[in-house]
């Protein structure tokens, strides 16, 4: 990725408050499965099921990844950057953001 669609995502994302947009996906299920370790933030900017999953966890997720996907297309358009640029850096923001305990992907 350029340096300068870098930045501009970066920027971007900090001005319109795209992780807070994924955080307020967050229902009671969600924090629920999250704290319990069984979704995880990936680096594609999308959430993940963590071992077993249930067709209640699968919908959730795929319905948050949904909403998340809209948002980035929105964003990345508004950035001049692609989609996937753009969901990278998502993913990686909210990588950063998750607290002790909580489920991600690393590079490995």
């Amino acid at each position: 990725m350029k340096k300068s669609v870098s930045i501009a995502i970066a920027a971007a994302m900090a001005l319109t408050g795209i992780a807070g947009t994924a955080y307020a996906q967050r229902d009671p299920a969600y924090a629920a499965a999250r704290s319990a370790g069984q979704v995880g933030e990936k680096m594609d900017g999308y959430l993940g099921i963590v071992g077993a999953s249930t067709p209640a966890l699968s919908a959730m997720v795929k319905d948050i990844n949904i909403k998340r996907r809209a948002v980035y297309a929105e964003k990345a358009q508004a950035a001049n950057a692609t989609l996937e640029e753009y969901a990278l850096t998502a993913g990686c923001l909210a990588i950063s953001r998750t607290s002790p305990g909580e489920k991600y992907q690393a590079p490995n």
